[in-house]
């Protein structure tokens, strides 16, 4: 008896939970930017259809792009710095739940704005959710060959989102109609949210700072206002008062996000951050090699459908053989980083999607698929996933367990950042070389215009990375 009353006396122990596997952790994760980077370039194929029903016109294709890009780029560090202070498994939960909501009112848009600003919303979402995908995949994996296998995959989930966006976006459209490119997020967005739900582990690193609201509308306004001027010089031209207003007040408000970042206590991107040159350097490079690569699927599917006359899901397919050069370029990163350095990596990617860019510009209005899209978008796609990982691995490795969330933030909003205003700056060259023609020559010409002009920046990108990046990651 006296036993039974001890036992009964004796609080009962609730079993603590035990650690969920590292495996699942990395493919919550993964999941996460897989959605986020699918809506990037999933709308291309689509885009032809969204015209015709929704009366869009040129420039209001590239911003049902650009109104996810920009949001995206805007409030991706305002994101990484809320996971950092308030829970980054809390705001991978908020973020994908705006994201799947945003995707219900896009998908049923019956106007062109209620799109655009679905879209818009979508990116908000993404800019929440995108950091923490990177930020608890490295506080789940210890810093090592572990970490860079897993960034690798992260890395090669992200660009084979971006790149599986034309092959799904084609079979949607074909298939249904292409209000699925957003809706199918619904779904699949509901079944990762219960999974994040029930195994992700909370992290934080909260110091009691608030977050630095006005930076973030800030930095979004000077984008979209400077994305607003380089669009506006396909009608108006580079010296018109309709384009000279918006581009100076685009760097305005963006001198403004900086000088406010000097002086604020608590600062969404603390400048003193960008004096590590593993940082520095590494967002530098994704800025400038970013800019081309959205241009590459917003092109590469315009041509194919528009010029040599694929349907949605033949231009999707078109593309798939890119959609896998891309996973094993990042698939292979790490082997090669470990062997060469990361400094060469990156160098050797840029180099080999630059030859790539380059057979893209002898494009013509009648090529075969083999050498017009095939194996130039091969080159491009291997580069571009040979070059990421170890730019991404380089501007994470040794931060503190504060700044994860802001550097995760950044090394995001620096491609995405850059691919928003290299898609308005091509589109503007585009134009200026097809003019008022529809023709497919006339269109292959402003295309490949746009690839000679890619194929350049991504000289540019491998001389900055041999100058600057560092020869390993860095340590502190």
């Amino acid at each position: 008896m006296t036993l039974i009353l001890e036992a009964a006396a004796t609080p009962t122990r609730t079993p603590r939970r035990s650690a969920p596997p590292t495996w699942l952790v990395v493919a919550l994760a993964c999941a996460g930017q897989f959605l986020v980077v699918l809506d990037v370039s999933v709308v291309n194929v689509a885009l032809p259809s969204m015209r015709a029903d929704l009366g869009l016109s040129a420039s209001g294709l590239q911003w049902v792009v650009n109104s996810y890009a920009i949001a995206f780029a805007g409030f991706m560090l305002l994101g990484g710095r809320a996971g950092d202070l308030y829970g980054r498994k809390r705001m991978f939960l908020v973020g994908l739940a705006l994201f799947t909501l945003a995707s219900v009112g896009g998908g049923l848009a019956q106007e062109s704005g209620q799109l655009l600003l679905a879209r818009a919303v979508q990116g908000l979402g993404a800019a929440v959710l995108a950091p923490s995908t990177l930020t608890i995949l490295t506080a789940a994996v210890p810093e090592g060959a572990a970490r860079a296998r897993a960034i690798a995959t992260w890395a090669a989930v992200g660009a084979g989102g971006g790149a599986a966006g034309g092959l799904v976006g084609g079979v949607l459209v074909d298939v249904l109609s292409w209000r699925w490119v957003l809706l199918i997020n619904v779904p699949v967005g509901a079944v990762v949210l219960a999974g994040a739900l029930a195994w992700l582990p909370e992290s934080r690193a909260g110091d009691g700072r608030r977050l630095d609201l006005p930076g973030a509308v800030l930095v979004t306004a000077g984008l979209a206002t400077l994305a607003y001027g380089i669009s506006q010089t396909e009608a108006a031209g580079w010296t018109a008062p309709q384009t000279l207003a918006p581009l100076a007040a685009g760097l305005a408000l963006i001198a403004l996000f900086l000088a406010v970042e000097a002086r604020t206590a608590s600062p969404l991107m603390p400048l003193g951050l960008l004096r590590l040159r593993s940082v520095a350097s590494a967002n530098a490079a994704m800025f400038v090699s970013g800019s081309t690569m959205f241009c590459m699927w917003f092109f590469m599917t315009l041509y194919a459908q528009n010029v040599l006359g694929y349907s949605p899901l033949a231009a999707g397919l078109a593309l798939v053989p890119s959609s896998l050069a891309v996973v094993l370029g990042s698939k292979a990163a790490p082997r090669l980083m470990r062997s060469a350095g990361p400094r060469t990596v990156a160098v050797l990617g840029s180099l080999v999607a630059a030859a790539g860019f380059g057979w893209q510009s002898a494009m013509t209005a009648h090529g075969p698929y083999l050498t017009t899209i095939m194996i130039p978008g091969v080159l491009m796609m291997l580069g571009g996933g040979m070059a990421i990982t170890p730019l991404a691995a380089l501007a994470t490795s040794g931060t503190a367990p504060g700044e994860a969330g802001l550097v995760s933030g950044l090394i995001n909003t620096s491609r995405t950042m850059g691919g928003s205003l290299g898609l308005a700056v091509m589109s503007t060259v585009a134009a200026a070389r097809t003019g008022d023609e529809s023709t497919p020559q006339a269109l292959t010409d402003g295309y490949a215009l746009v690839f000679r002009a890619s194929t350049a920046v991504l000289l540019a990108a491998a001389v900055l990375m041999l100058l600057w990046l560092p020869r390993r990651s860095a340590a502190r």
